[in-house]
């Protein structure tokens, strides 16, 4: 058999092989945020509820039911009697209650904890306003029955139940290698790690691949195709796709833009490009003195030709995006504010003490080491250098360092993403909010602040709620901490014997439903 393919012996053996963009920084559900991170910790851990691949309609996890209380505030959780832990221990309610106050312990830094902000006086813990955790909405009420109560109705409430950043942790694996409070401690490591979800962790060999393995003890491991995923961190497109013709992939994170053509003239069965909720954007570390001035955020943007870049750059695929909220997500519409105007840029420039980009001190761009990554950022520094006159740096690092300098707010401009955690605008503001941990700009606008998080979740109806979505968005864009560049689709290179991966607006992977059929041509 030593002539097989990875895709030969995977689809014998049933072990998928998936590029995955990038070394994952972490394992730590509450802690990481990366899709990296993503796509292996979804495979490891299960929360409450998931989601059909196909509909994107949630359906039962941990909590094999669920009722809603006739004013949408409190959500009342059964969870499965059969439901375990991969050391076998029950998962419980009391685990899921444990979990989510660790999550709210700020010394964490979960940078996801506003995903917490709609449960009863979660916000208050976590900001230290009160002390006792029996006064948040989440309470454990037997081993089986989890109630949590809302601070108002929360339309994609149970959407959030399927975002990592909520999913349960072992309590006393958490405990034996560290304080629940610490990150990054041991837990983590395949020697130590317990989950609750389809799959184990099974080896890490840095930088080369990481792999799990079929969890025996998941409750639905019956129903479970695969025996294993192999995730090889593969931060060059060009790599990846290599290794995707050489038979060395199933499925690939993405797609090399120049290569589009060919695959759609050629081999059309192999690529899949589809709408994606999810907006490319670059922050603006909005603290250093050469962006502090709004007029310059402004005029950068501005300058940006958004549909050449597209048509040129990225051969198409993309829309250009004038806001950070995708366009038409629940009837939602974006407001816009600008569009490519070098002339205004230049004026604003000038307004900021910058005529003809004289005296303007520069900047530096990061972002992390991948192929169209780097021609954006390329094609974007030469419009800046021909619109403004002005020089840009441009700083490539890998995704551990790229995510630890922008964290700490080490970056000047930074490549950026954001995915929509959940079909709702909302996914797109909350975090800008002033505490996010993922705002990263040093933008905080208390207005924004209060539209987002306290007026818009009490609304009378959807069409007020997206009216003061609008309107928080326009507050957002007129400050412009960050520059919005385009709206995603998604691409994939996917051997034809990978089953139950669709296409689909969130680019979501439930491997429960994946399976591995041999082809008669399995090159």
């Amino acid at each position: 058999m030593g002539g097989e393919t990875n895709v030969e012996s995977g689809n014998r053996l049933k072990i998928l092989h998936y590029g995955n963009y990038g070394e994952p920084q972490g394992l730590d559900p509450h802690v990481v945020t990366g899709v990296p991170e993503h796509h292996i910790v979804s495979a490891l851990f299960e929360g409450l509820v998931q989601k059909n691949p196909y509909t994107l309609e949630v359906e039962p996890a941990a909590a094999k039911s669920w009722d809603v209380s006739a004013d949408g505030r409190v959500y009342t959780f059964k969870l499965r009697e059969d439901a375990r832990w991969s050391n076998g221990d029950p998962v419980t309610a009391e685990d899921f209650a444990w979990s989510w106050w660790r999550a709210l312990q700020p010394a964490l830094g979960s940078q996801y904890v506003f995903m917490y902000f709609p449960i009863k006086n979660a916000e208050r813990f976590f900001n230290g306003e009160i002390e006792d955790f029996d006064k948040v909405g989440i309470k454990a009420l037997d081993q089986h029955t989890l109630r949590v109560e809302l601070n108002n109705p929360t339309p994609y409430f149970l959407q959030l139940l399927d975002h990592y950043s909520l999913f349960p942790v072992h309590p006393p694996t958490i405990k034996k290698y560290g304080e629940p409070h610490e990150s990054y401690t041991r837990w983590t490591r395949p020697e130590n790690i317990v989950s609750n979800g389809p799959f184990v962790l099974e080896e890490w060999r840095l930088f080369k691949y990481l792999s799990v393995r079929k969890n025996e003890l998941y409750w639905d491991a019956a129903r479970v195709r695969l025996n294993g995923i192999r995730f090889y961190p593969i931060d060059k497109q060009t790599t990846e796709e290599r290794m995707f013709r050489a038979g060395q992939l199933h499925s690939t994170e993405d797609i090399p833009i120049d290569r589009i053509p060919w695959y759609r003239a050629n081999r059309p069965d192999l690529i899949k490009i589809a709408p994606y909720v999810g907006s490319y954007l670059y922050r603006v570390n909005t603290r250093r003195e050469a962006l502090a001035d709004v007029r310059v955020r402004q005029a950068l943007a501005m300058s940006i030709d958004r549909e050449t870049l597209i048509n040129t750059v990225l051969n198409g695929i993309f829309t250009p995006a004038y806001a950070v909220v995708p366009d038409g997500l629940l009837g939602y519409q974006p407001p816009k504010l600008f569009d490519y105007n070098p002339d205004k840029a230049r004026q604003l420039l000038a307004q900021a003490g910058y005529p003809n980009g004289e005296g303007f001190p520069g900047f530096e761009l990061q972002y992390n080491s991948h192929e169209q990554h780097r021609k954006i950022a390329i094609a974007v520094q030469q419009m800046w250098n021909k619109n403004l006159n002005i020089s840009v740096q441009l700083q490539n690092k890998d995704w551990k360092v790229y995510l630890d300098d922008e964290t700490t707010g080490n970056y000047d401009v930074s490549r950026g993403g954001w995915i929509g955690d959940y079909v709702d605008p909302n996914t797109f503001l909350d975090m800008w909010t002033s505490e996010s941990g993922v705002n990263r700009t040093g933008f905080a606008n208390a207005r924004y602040d209060d539209l987002v998080l306290q007026q818009a979740p009490r609304a009378a109806s959807h069409e007020q709620r997206l009216e003061l979505f609008r309107e928080a968005e326009t507050i957002l864009m007129e400050n412009m901490p960050i520059l919005p560049i385009y709206t995603y689709s998604s691409k994939h290179l996917v051997h034809p014997s990978v089953q139950g991966m669709p296409s689909n607006y969130m680019d979501y992977k439930n491997y429960r439903y994946v399976d591995l059929q041999a082809a008669q041509d399995e090159n």
